[in-house]
């Protein structure tokens, strides 16, 4: 039976997807060859790549201002590697700290250059998005994470910023349309939205490059992938691949628009269940809630370990909490079906009903 997967990342992927990645594992387009024996210098996968990049593009509405790249290591590896190529040491950056990833994002970054955190919901179990604080012309830049998976909080908007916005966007990227204009650096690791782990997509505006004065490792450094089409070194095969799969189911849905109603149907339909079960209750405020990752505890501590079971018996995956922040987590990424979110809460209205 084919499971209900709610897992934070990596995470689910449309079946489509899933079927033409492995026939490409065995042959790729006919042409004798597996995916993942060709070489990244190959006119095969040089017309990977430049789909990929043309589709990122494309559902983004990117022009010509913006680099367009595949790395490696993760959105972690990007903590230091944006300030890396973006902060000058005698610069200051500005962050706002939302959760364990932005957290660690401000400790690499602190490395490189002067780090001023403009605001910070640590202290109140970052259960909200902060707001109304003054973001400095003089910084360099404001780093932003979208979406935070462990706490279920999210940017509903964007802050209207004097300076340039750089954000990891791992969890909630080709979610929903945004304006491009304010940003000067997207990152966001593949594996829980748009693709599987090892492909992270990099978008960067052309003139924030170049102006640190450092003299960085080539592997480092935007401008030498930017220059080399992301293939200075060998880069991620497979997952790239299936990126571009992901970006195409997307685009044939209708691209971002499709998404958000996707996205909104199921967010609502979960939250619905939340707030109208007495057994269960929402961790963060409702403004600021996830549309990506849901998060929510029982209101009978003791029941927990029961109701996963439940979760279980019904073919249900992956909604036990962060291990650093417990209760419960729906990751709800744009490939999971509402008729898996339908299940999750029948689940939740019948171990109400035997519990409540």
């Amino acid at each position: 039976m084919k499971k209900h997967n709610f897992n934070a990342g990596p995470a689910i992927l449309p079946a489509e997807v899933l079927e033409k990645a492995a026939r490409a594992c065995v042959e790729l387009d006919g042409i004798g060859l597996s995916l993942l024996e060709i070489s990244h210098r190959s006119s095969e996968f040089t017309a990977i790549m430049d789909r990929s990049v043309h589709l990122v593009r494309e559902l983004l509405q990117l022009d010509e201002a913006y680099h367009v790249l595949f790395l490696s290591g993760g959105a972690s590896s990007q903590f230091y590697m944006s300030a890396l190529n973006l902060l000058a040491p005698d610069q200051k950056a500005s962050y706002v700290d939302t959760g364990t990833w932005s957290y660690k994002a401000i400790q690499d970054a602190r490395r490189l250059g002067t780090i001023e955190i403009l605001a910070s919901s640590k202290e109140e179990g970052y259960t909200f998005i902060p707001k109304n604080y003054s973001i400095p012309e003089d910084a360099r830049y404001l780093h932003l994470t979208s979406n935070n998976t462990i706490y279920g909080t999210q940017y509903h908007a964007f802050p209207n910023s004097p300076i340039p916005l750089v954000c990891d966007m791992s969890s909630d990227i080709m979610s929903r349309p945004f304006d491009i204009r304010p940003f000067g650096l997207i990152y966001a690791g593949a594996q829980k939205n748009i693709g599987p782990a090892g492909a992270t997509l990099v978008i960067v505006r052309k003139d924030m490059l170049g102006a640190t004065g450092r003299d960085l490792s080539p592997m480092m450094d935007y401008s030498v992938h930017a220059k080399e089409n992301s293939l200075y070194n060998t880069p991620p095969v497979f997952p790239i691949y299936v990126t571009m799969l992901t970006l195409e189911w997307i685009l044939g849905l209708g691209g971002l628009e499709a998404m958000e109603r996707r996205n909104r149907e199921k967010q609502e339909t979960l939250y619905r269940e939340i707030d109208s079960n007495p057994l269960f209750k929402g961790r963060c405020v409702p403004e600021d809630r996830s549309w990506m990752n849901v998060t929510y505890d029982l209101t009978q501590p003791d029941l927990e370990a029961a109701f996963l079971k439940a979760c279980k018996e019904a073919g249900i995956e992956g909604v036990k909490g962060h291990r650093s922040a417990g209760g419960f987590r729906a990751s709800l990424y744009n490939a999971l079906p509402v008729e898996s979110v339908k299940v999750l809460t029948g689940v939740m209205r019948d171990f109400a009903e035997k519990n409540g």
